[in-house]
């Protein structure tokens, strides 16, 4: 089909995607059948049916014109992973056809040796398998067809960030379903998360980028003062889009329908150049293939208008950040929302559970939502005006939270009687459907039938954040099922239950402005933890609790939990030095230079001048040149004392001795570097500085 021809989405959407439909189409009905019962049962595939499927597979990609294959994977680099082969082999007299097996589709032999392990491999130990998902379509990527698989260790450990979420995506489906047991609902076959993640980019001009060594090796500038003209109007936000990004984002909706992802809105965002796209929420595991599929897209479609995207959570200085909202709720196999109010006593009954659960589960292991979100860009971004802060809080609203108070202390709500639904249980209040306005300045957000966590940063993955809000809330779904299955008064245990949950979990609710220093004071009084950066955050990875939820629900290992933490804190160290690095450079080999030339101009105009006006006065451009004179001395001091922290760096050890060593050694030198390059650039000739600034660049496009 033509890229002119999209008019009727419908037609494209999906073309490039190995879905459902397809296969009731090219499977034998039996085989079919089977298929669809082990993936809904979680069970093991046949290899009989594993045949069939990759027969399929590999004629349905050859029509589409593909002569490889790769075992897509998502290792701990945050990025995705290919090997491709090819679909050629030969036949007993040596002739070429070709062939794709049942064995190749469920099982590939990638090298493991280069891949972040945290010590569970040596690195002579190169053997890693990746093992197909069936529970996520394959597709066509650049000519290859892609098979979505896991990725582990030859001797079984978990080496990706995607067989960690498929866990908790089962055992969340065993634990609500035994809840929905308890209310009498036995049409439900599986529970399962949702998820509609929100991205947001900026996109420069590629050119103009690829002068800065800071945008090329970090993905954001390292130097530069804020524009005199960013934000402040408003201007950009939801404004007419510039015709080169309206090309660019038609192009990018065309290829991502194609590809089968349901993104449905995109606008500019705050800052100049900032963008936004959202996706129509699908199942979690679903949506964390998608999302890596459209960062990977947006840089790609950027390249073909010789523009370039920029993920980093804070690419310039002065100017919003980016991040990546995530939508998520509980939804049955039968289209029920378990996290909206119903139309009976029985369904509000069971909202507040599962509502209770999440809320239990966010104060219980805040410290881990809070890993699940840390990296060394996001420390840029939390807690800045456009950013939730590092305090993870849960916004219920007014009138929830009345209801909340209400059940807690056993007393009736019939405020708003327009709205109100009974609960089913007498001393249990009534309560409206959502009224509430929306609080942008909370880190974890009810509005109306799903939770918002706005903390996520705009490059990472989306699966490490879901798979631990569904490892939480299934722990605590859990917990309430081991109350009440056999209780002997179901409705009196649920109502203590609730209330109970409510009166030692509500510290964990705040439902005003999470920026103000006032939160912050109140949030220390309520014993709510401030893990401001990554360096704070990452050594609670393997607190005894967090340890224990792994362990108990089946998702890591211990050992698997250390090296986590391990490659995460190793990942840190590394970015924080690149960026040190390139600094120095930057300023050596560039800004330096710059400076001496524009000293040596001025020098030459002061002797010039002296010469042809002896009797004016000069000292205004000499104390110019004097003040350029104090500048590079400060440069080269602040060099000189980056150097001497970067080179004194423990690249080895223990967790908090690294990040306390990154957080209050390099980034302050790092930070003091940048002041002074900065009071360079606001003060020198543009003509004499080596690079665009943050202005030039916002403008770009």
């Amino acid at each position: 089909m033509n890229k002119e021809d999209t008019k009727d989405i419908t037609k494209i959407f999906g073309e490039m995607v190995f879905d459902d439909d397809v296969m009731k189409e090219r499977l034998p009905k039996e085989i079919y059948l089977k298929f669809k019962k082990a993936v809904d049962n979680y069970s093991e595939l046949s290899l009989d049916i594993a045949e069939s499927v990759a027969m399929a597979m590999k004629d349905w990609a050859i029509e589409r014109g593909v002569t490889h294959f790769t075992h897509w994977f998502q290792p701990m680099t945050g990025i995705t992973a290919e090997k491709h082969d090819s679909f050629i082999t030969f036949d007993n007299q040596g002739k070429a056809i070709m062939g794709f097996s049942g064995k190749d589709l469920i099982k590939g032999e990638p090298d493991a040796s280069s891949f972040p392990s945290g010590g569970l491999r040596a690195t002579f130990e190169a053997r890693g398998y990746t093992a197909w998902d069936p529970t996520s379509y394959a597709f066509v990527k650049d000519g290859t067809l892609c098979i979505p698989t896991v990725f582990c260790s030859y001797g079984g450990e978990v080496l990706d960030k995607k067989t960690p979420l498929l866990r908790s995506i089962r055992e969340l489906n065993k634990q609500a379903l035994r809840i929905l047991k308890l209310f009498g609902i036995d049409d439900a076959k599986s529970v399962f998360a949702t998820v509609g993640a929100e991205q947001e980019y900026f996109l420069v001009d590629r050119k103009l980028s690829q002068k800065r060594k800071d945008l090329v090796y970090c993905g954001r500038t390292l130097f530069g003062v804020k524009p005199i003209k960013g934000q402040d109007l408003g201007d950009h936000y939801f404004g007419c889009l510039r015709p080169r990004v309206s090309k660019f984002m038609k192009d990018l909706d065309f290829e991502l329908w194609r590809l089968g992802v349901p993104v449905k809105t995109e606008h500019n965002e705050v800052a100049p150049a900032q963008h936004e796209l959202a996706q129509i929420h699908t199942p979690v595991n679903t949506a964390t293939d998608q999302n890596q599929i459209i960062m990977e897209v947006l840089k790609n479609i950027a390249e073909k208008y010789d523009m370039v995207c920029l993920l980093h959570e804070k690419p310039f200085e002065g100017v919003n950040g980016s991040g990546k909202h995530n939508n998520w709720s509980l939804q049955t196999d039968t289209g029920v929302n378990l996290l909206e109010p119903g139309n009976s006593p029985d369904e509000n009954a069971q909202f507040l559970l599962f509502l209770c659960a999440v809320i239990k589960g966010v104060d219980d292991y805040s410290e881990l939502l809070r890993i699940s979100v840390a990296s060394a860009g996001n420390d840029h971004r939390l807690g800045a005006q456009e950013a939730p802060p590092a305090i993870i809080s849960v916004f219920v609203g007014k009138e929830l939270m009345e209801i909340l108070e209400a059940i807690e202390n056993g007393i009736k709500y019939d405020k708003h009687e327009k709205y109100i639904f009974e609960t089913g249980i007498d001393v249990l209040p009534k309560f409206p459907k959502d009224t509430t306005d929306r609080n942008r300045t909370s880190p974890f957000a009810f509005t109306g039938n799903k939770f918002e966590f706005r903390m996520l940063g705009s490059s990472e993955s989306i699966s490490g954040a879901n798979m631990v809000l569904n490892t939480i809330v299934a722990d605590e779904l859990a917990f309430f099922a081991d109350k009440l299955e056999n209780c002997e008064n179901f409705q009196e245990e649920l109502r203590k239950l609730l209330a109970e949950t409510i009166k030692n979990h509500k510290k964990i609710i705040f439902n005003g402005n999470n920026y103000s220093q006032a939160w912050r004071e109140e949030a220390n009084k309520r014993g709510l933890p401030n893990l401001e950066t990554m360096a704070d955050a990452i050594p609670h990875y393997v607190d005894k609790k967090n340890v224990d939820l792994f362990e108990r629900r089946k998702i890591f290992s211990e050992k698997e939990i250390r090296s986590r933490c391990d490659i995460q804190m190793d990942n840190y160290f590394k970015i924080l030095k690149i960026e040190a690095e390139t600094m120095l450079e930057m300023s050596v080999r560039e800004i330096i230079p710059a400076i001496i030339k524009y000293i040596k101009y001025l020098s030459e105009c002061i002797n010039e001048h002296k010469k042809a006006c002896p009797n004016l006065d000069s000292s205004v451009m000499e104390k110019i040149l004097e003040k350029f004179s104090s500048i590079l001395s400060e440069i080269d001091n602040r060099i000189i004392e980056l150097k001497e922290i970067l080179d004194s760096a423990p690249s080895k050890g223990d967790h908090k001795e690294i990040g306390n060593y990154c957080k209050n050694k390099i980034i302050p030198a790092m930070n003091s570097l940048r002041k002074a390059v900065d009071i360079a650039e606001v003060n020198i000739s543009e003509e004499y500085w080596p690079y665009p600034n943050n202005a030039e660049l916002l403008l770009s496009v």
